[in-house]
C-alpha cells in the first residue's frame, strides 16, 4: 500500500509535464502515421496570400482601377482637318460646256480638344482616390479571407481531436469490454455489465463516425485555402503548439507568465483602428472619389471645347485661319449627373460613419472576447495541465475501484465520458482563445500574414 502511494505520487507530480505533451500528440498522431502533409496555421496563410481566388480577384480590381487611372490623365487626341473648295462653278454639266475655271482652295487644320485641359484635375483626383480605395479594400478581403482560413484550421484541428480522442476512448473501452467478458465468464460479474460497456463502447463507435464525418468535411474546407485537395480519406496534420496565444500589446507580470491586459476603458485601440483598418481608408478614399466626381460632373457643363489652327492656300497666297469651338450651355444637360455625384457623396460620408462605428464595436468586442477566452486558457494550462489531469486521474481512480467492487459500472463510463468532455472542452477553448485573438489584431488593423501573435511563455511545473 505504501509503494502504491508513491507510485500514485510520482505519476501526480510528472503529470503536468506529459500531459500537454500527450495532449499536443493526439491532434496529428494518427495523420502523421500515414505520411500526410503537415500544415501549419502559418503555411496556410502564405497559400492564401499566393493562390486564393477572392484575393487574387481583389488584386486584379487594383490592377482594373490602376487602368482606369491611366485613361483619366491621358490628353485627347489632335484633330487633323483637310478640305479642296473647287467651288460648283467649275464642274462640267450634263450637256453643257465648260465654265472659266476658277483656282481651287485648300484648308489644312488641326483642332486640339480643349475639355481635358480643365476637366483633367478632378478625374484624375477621382481616379487616384479609386485607386487608393481599390488597394484597402483588396487588404481588407485579404485579412478576411485569413481569418476564414484560420476559423477553417481551427475547426480541422477540434475535429481531428475529437476523432482521435474518441479513438483513444474506444480502445479503452475496448478493454472494459474485455475485462467485463472475462469476469462473466468467470462469474464474477453479472452479464448485465458487459453488455452495458458493450452498448458504450458501441455508443462511442457511432460518435466516431459522426466525428469522422465532420472532419472530412472541415479538411475539404481547410483545403480550399490551403491549396491542396487530399482524396479519399487521406489526412492533414495539423501542426503547431497548443498553448495559448499572447494578447496584442500586452506585457508579462513580473509575478508570473499570466500577461496583463489593457484596461477594457482604454479608447486608444478604437482610435488607432479608425486610422489603420483598411475598411475605414477605403471608405475615406471613397469620400475623396466622390467628391472629386461632383467637379468632374460640373466640368461637363462645357463640352466639346477646342481650339483650331491651320492654313489656306488660295491662287498661290497662303493664309493662317485659327478658330475657337465654344458650345452655349443654353440648357444645363448636366444637371442630372451632378445631383447623382452629390448623393453618392453623402452616401459615401455616411458608409464612412457606418464603417468607423463598426470598427469601433468590433475592437471592443474582440478585446472582451480575447481576454475572457485568455484567462481561461491560461487558467487550464498553468494551474493548468490540472484540468486534463484530472480527468485522467477520475478516469483511472474509478476502473481501479470497479475493479476491486467498490463502485458500480455506470461511474466507471460516467467518468471515461468526463474524460473525452473534458479533452473536448479544453481544446474548444484552447481553439476559441486563438481565433479570438486572430480576430483582435484584424480588428486593431495588424496584418494576420506577418505578425501572427505569438505563443505565451511554456508553463513550468510546481515541484
Amino acid at each position: 500500500q505504501i509503494a502504491r502511494r508513491a507510485e500514485r505520487g510520482a505519476l501526480r507530480r510528472a503529470a503536468p509535464a506529459l500531459i500537454l505533451a500527450l495532449a499536443g500528440s493526439i491532434v496529428s498522431r494518427g495523420a502523421r502515421a500515414q505520411g500526410a502533409p503537415s500544415l501549419t496555421l502559418q503555411s496556410v496563410l502564405d497559400s492564401v496570400s499566393i493562390r486564393y481566388p477572392v484575393v487574387l480577384a481583389a488584386q486584379a480590381r487594383v490592377r482594373a482601377a490602376e487602368g482606369s487611372r491611366t485613361t483619366a490623365g491621358a490628353f485627347g487626341n489632335p484633330i487633323l482637318g483637310y478640305q479642296i473648295d473647287d467651288n460648283v462653278d467649275n464642274t462640267i454639266l450634263p450637256g453643257g460646256g465648260t465654265k472659266r475655271s476658277l483656282v481651287p482652295e485648300r484648308i489644312a487644320t488641326v483642332t486640339l480638344p480643349l475639355e481635358p485641359l480643365y476637366q483633367r484635375g478632378a478625374r484624375v483626383r477621382r481616379a487616384d482616390a479609386e485607386v487608393r480605395a481599390a488597394k484597402e479594400d483588396a487588404v481588407a478581403v485579404r485579412q478576411q479571407a485569413a481569418l476564414r482560413a484560420a476559423q477553417a484550421f481551427y475547426r480541422t484541428a477540434l475535429a481531428q481531436v475529437g476523432v482521435a480522442t474518441t479513438r483513444d476512448l474506444l480502445v479503452w473501452l475496448d478493454s472494459l469490454v474485455t475485462y467485463n467478458r472475462s469476469r462473466v465468464k468467470e462469474g464474477a460479474a453479472a452479464e448485465a455489465d458487459l453488455i452495458r460497456s458493450q452498448l458504450e463502447r458501441d455508443r462511442a463507435a457511432a460518435e466516431a463516425t459522426v466525428q469522422e464525418a465532420e472532419l472530412a468535411q472541415a479538411r475539404a474546407s481547410l483545403s480550399t485555402f490551403a491549396g491542396v485537395s487530399f482524396p479519399g480519406t487521406q489526412s492533414l496534420v495539423l501542426g503547431g503548439d497548443i498553448r495559448p496565444l499572447s494578447l496584442p500589446h500586452d506585457s508579462l507580470s513580473s509575478s508570473g507568465p499570466m500577461p496583463v491586459p489593457r484596461a477594457m476603458g482604454d479608447l486608444a485601440p478604437q482610435r488607432q483602428a479608425l486610422l489603420d483598418r483598411a475598411e475605414v481608408r477605403a471608405a475615406r478614399e471613397r469620400v475623396v472619389a466622390t467628391s472629386a466626381s461632383i467637379s468632374s460632373e460640373r466640368t461637363l457643363i462645357l463640352r466639346q471645347l477646342g481650339a483650331t489652327v491651320g492654313t489656306k492656300q488660295t491662287a498661290g497666297t497662303t493664309s493662317i485661319i485659327a478658330g475657337l469651338t465654344l458650345p452655349i450651355p443654353l440648357f444645363d444637360q448636366n444637371r442630372g449627373e451632378i445631383q447623382r455625384a452629390r448623393a453618392e457623396h453623402e452616401a459615401a460620408a455616411y458608409d464612412l460613419a457606418a464603417q468607423e462605428q463598426s470598427v469601433s464595436a468590433e475592437v471592443t468586442g474582440a478585446r472582451e472576447a480575447a481576454r475572457l477566452l485568455t484567462e481561461r486558457a491560461l487558467s487550464m494550462t498553468s494551474g493548468g495541465q490540472d484540468f486534463l489531469g484530472k480527468a485522467d486521474e477520475a478516469r483511472r481512480i474509478a476502473l481501479g475501484a470497479y475493479r476491486e467492487g467498490a463502485v458500480p459500472l455506470f461511474q466507471v463510463i460516467d467518468a471515461s465520458r468526463a474524460w473525452n468532455d473534458a479533452r473536448l472542452t479544453y481544446f474548444r477553448t484552447l481553439y476559441a482563445q486563438h481565433e479570438s485573438v486572430l480576430a483582435l489584431v484584424a480588428a486593431e488593423g495588424g496584418d494576420l500574414f506577418t505578425s501572427l501573435p505569438a505563443l505565451t511563455p511554456p508553463v513550468t511545473p510546481n515541484r
